[in-house]
């Protein structure tokens, strides 16, 4: 009852203003390289109208429904990363509301109304699955802004209160790809190795993770060209026995690499245990720093900095700014990096860490450049490839929910541009050199 009182409540605000021709939208991220001098103007406005600027910093109430708590690495980034962007803005840590375990079906939309009610005025969520019950209250109660962190919908939703948001994740996983192929290079130059098999721990087949893998790979191609590599899903963002079971079906197969797309130090584990048990095996993990669990097989993880994400967003809500629809931030602004490289990397990985990283950076480096990898043709329509099999033409966009690619042009000056027609990851294209055993 309480939660159709809040419906009614909410479509009775609603049409009161529409008739009087307002809005509250708050809103989005300014880029990090904004010069510093617009701020003392906004701070004229404020002594000027200082009733509009009393409210936001004290009477704010944030919102966090997390898929898991912080036993889950994933889980555990967001939480320290919108803590820190809090305590950055001068937020008191109460200002937070946070739900953990929130699984991805009705009682997400459920968490996040009741998180509306309890007077939060912004709302995140954490995982993919969130979005369509977040998008789902968003309608309910278009004063409160709802920003679901990893999802794709909020370009096609009509709603003004309803954003996306992400890190370029990709550049991370290119550096820590090219972590792994100096150490698998080193293995095959001293003969312990002749097949340079890399194993993958995906959690779903989603874009996400496809782009993800995808650029780790091609990070280990830019030092191994003649890497291949087996994908193993365990259809679950966080399921510490699944993704060491996946580890070691890999590892069985001949892999000597294994990085990760999943939330648990369930695949490092099992890596560590090979290796100390004598087969030769390494891991690059996600998220958190794997070392604690696996500190002779680690060699780094991919990791993002939700506090850019979170701080920037926060910001604009807090200024009375417009969010944008989309907003994604790379290592450029200090959103994505790589944990600290592990005693059993090879020599020589640190340089060549730098210099993917100052690639990426003066742009000489670009992650999906499409001379270097190939893929068949596509059965779909969603990209095209000539003779050779590299791709001239890739949408980024689906414009008809049927989740095939049929919008947007992605390949621009010869890279399939990741997280700049939308937020969220949306490079899904199956290269060659990778095989998806499930």
């Amino acid at each position: 009852m309480k939660k159709l009182l809040a419906l009614i409540l909410a479509l009775v605000m609603s049409l009161s203003l529409v008739a009087c021709g307002g809005s509250s939208e708050p809103a989005a991220e300014k880029p990090a390289e904004e010069p510093a001098a617009e701020e003392p103007a906004a701070e004229e406005t404020a002594e000027e109208t200082p009733a509009e600027e009393t409210a936001a910093p004290t009477d704010v109430k944030i919102g966090l429904i997390c898929v898991h708590d912080e036993n889950s690495g994933y889980d555990a980034a967001h939480i320290d990363g919108l803590k820190t962007a809090v305590a950055e803005l001068g937020l008191d840590e109460s200002a937070l509301v946070i739900k953990y375990n929130i699984p991805e079906d009705e009682t997400c939309h459920d968490t996040a109304v009741d998180l509306a009610e309890e007077g939060c005025t912004i709302i995140f969520s954490d995982s993919y699955g969130h979005q369509s019950y977040m998008l789902q209250a968003a309608s309910e109660y278009p004063e409160v802004v709802f920003v679901a962190d990893t999802g794709d919908m909020a370009a096609g939703s009509g709603l003004a209160n309803y954003k996306n948001v992400f890190t370029n994740v990709y550049e991370s996983r290119y550096v820590s790809g090219v972590v792994a192929g100096m150490k698998l290079k080193e293995l095959m130059d001293a003969g312990t190795v002749t097949d340079p098999y890399i194993g993958y721990v995906g959690a779903f087949p989603y874009a996400e993770v496809v782009s993800g893998y995808t650029a780790f790979f091609l990070g280990i191609q830019s030092i191994v060209p003649e890497a291949h590599m087996d994908v193993q899903y365990t259809n679950s963002w966080y399921d510490p026995t699944a993704e060491g079971e996946a580890a070691n079906a890999l590892m069985a197969r001949g892999c000597v690499i294994i990085g990760q797309h999943a939330d648990s130090t369930g695949a490092p584990s099992a890596v560590q245990a090979a290796l100390d048990a004598g087969t030769v095996a390494y891991s690059v993990g996600y998220n958190i720093d794997m070392l604690s669990v696996a500190p002779t097989a680690a060699l780094t993880s991919a990791q993002n900095n939700w506090s850019v994400i979170y701080k920037a967003t926060l910001e604009k809500f807090l200024a009375g700014e417009e969010i944008p629809t989309d907003y994604a931030a790379g290592s450029a602004d200090g959103a994505v990096m790589i944990s600290a490289l592990g005693e059993s990397c090879a020599e020589g990985t640190q340089e060549a860490v730098d210099a993917a990283w100052a690639g990426i950076a003066d742009g000489s480096l670009k992650v999906f450049d499409t001379s270097k990898f190939t893929a068949p043709e596509a059965s779909d329509g969603s990209y095209v490839v000539d003779a050779d099999g590299h791709v001239t033409s890739a949408f980024g966009l689906d414009a008809d929910g049927d989740f095939v690619n049929d919008n947007g042009e992605a390949i621009v000056d010869g890279a399939f541009v990741e997280s700049v027609l939308r937020a969220a990851p949306y490079f899904s294209l199956r290269i060659d050199g990778i095989t998806e055993l499930n």
